[in-house]
């Protein structure tokens, strides 16, 4: 159901495209900024152990006086880090508010990729577990949040549905904007505007570039195979490096489907924009009616934008802290 009320972008940001395109611009990364040196909160760099003898890299976030006994954990969509703005914006906001936050980077993402000789996957939800669990054995907290924007969202999602036993102090996920059908995510990017689709192939080439940098031994792929669309690209990848049949199976490996939500031990707050031009609206359809989602969806926002005004603020951000204080009974 379309909200309207909360978010109203200010004049001349009501196209997704713009809100998309801003989001990630290097002018918001300057108001962004601004934000999160403004806390003159201390962050840590931080390697932790993943299991399976990998390692994932993140950054611990503390205020100078925290009010909160909660941890957040943030996710970053696909080809993003640790310090993509919305990851940014969203840490300032929270530390604001007296939450900790950890910032967690998936394999070969940011200044990760030496950490480990195999290749990042969507399917790597069971180490992402494995880096969160360890994370909060090291913090001493009361309740943890997980939540993520784009990929990171599904990620978030799925911490929810599969890793609760592993997460005893796990309250609530939280995404904004998560694609929860890969299949329906590459046919809508294959189809739209090819500024999307250039972007994510663009990074994710020049990511496997510094992978094969890194580990030639292991990664000896040619030119040609970087020079792939996205769909084929994605192709070789599931067939040299997962133990999936299919490209086919290897989207349902990262499914979140109604069901999956509707059962899962912990709730979820999801935070969508009707004008997504990379996710799919249609895939969302039935999540009002599931009594364990809070589920908010807004005429506009683009994907993972929801920015107010010029001054590059947004909005999920915000809804971000709101979620996170009803997880903790306040109002």
């Amino acid at each position: 159901m379309l909200q309207d009320r909360g978010f109203h972008p200010a004049l001349g940001l009501g196209s997704a495209h713009i809100q998309t395109i801003l989001s990630s611009s290097v002018w918001r990364g300057f108001h962004v900024k601004r934000s999160l040196d403004a806390t003159r909160a201390i962050h840590t760099l931080k390697v932790v152990d993943a299991g399976d003898g990998a390692r994932l890299q993140g950054v611990l976030s503390t205020p100078l006086n925290p009010s909160q006994s909660a941890l957040v954990v943030l996710l970053h969509g696909w080809e993003g880090s640790v310090h993509s703005n919305y990851m940014r914006a969203t840490t300032a906001a929270l530390l604001t508010a007296g939450y900790r936050v950890f910032r967690l980077n998936f394999r070969d993402h940011g200044d990760s990729h030496h950490l480990n000789p195999d290749i990042f996957h969507s399917a790597r939800i069971r180490e992402v577990i494995e880096a969160i669990a360890t994370v909060v054995r090291d913090i001493d907290h009361t309740d943890l949040f997980v939540g993520g924007y784009s990929l990171g969202g599904n990620f978030a999602l799925r911490v929810g549905i599969q890793g609760a036993a592993k997460l005893p102090t796990l309250r609530r996920t939280l995404a904004v904007c998560p694609p929860l059908n890969p299949h329906h995510t590459m046919r809508r990017m294959e189809t739209g505007p090819r500024i999307y689709i250039n972007y994510f192939e663009t990074k994710w080439r020049r990511s496997l570039r510094k992978k094969r940098t890194l580990f030639p031994e292991r990664h000896a792929f040619a030119d040609e195979v970087l020079s792939l669309p996205m769909r084929a690209l994605t192709q070789w990848m599931v067939e040299a490096h997962t133990d999936f049949a299919s490209i086919e199976d290897y989207f349902d490996a990262y499914l979140v489907p109604n069901a999956a939500l509707a059962e899962a031990p912990v709730r979820a707050h999801i935070l969508m924009a009707a004008d997504d031009p990379v996710i799919p609206v249609g895939d969302f359809d039935g999540l009002d009616r599931l009594s364990n989602v809070d589920f908010e969806l807004h005429v506009h926002g683009g994907h993972c934008g929801f920015l107010r005004n010029w001054r590059m603020q947004g909005y999920a951000e915000d809804w971000f802290v709101r979620s996170l204080n009803l997880g903790c009974g306040r109002s």
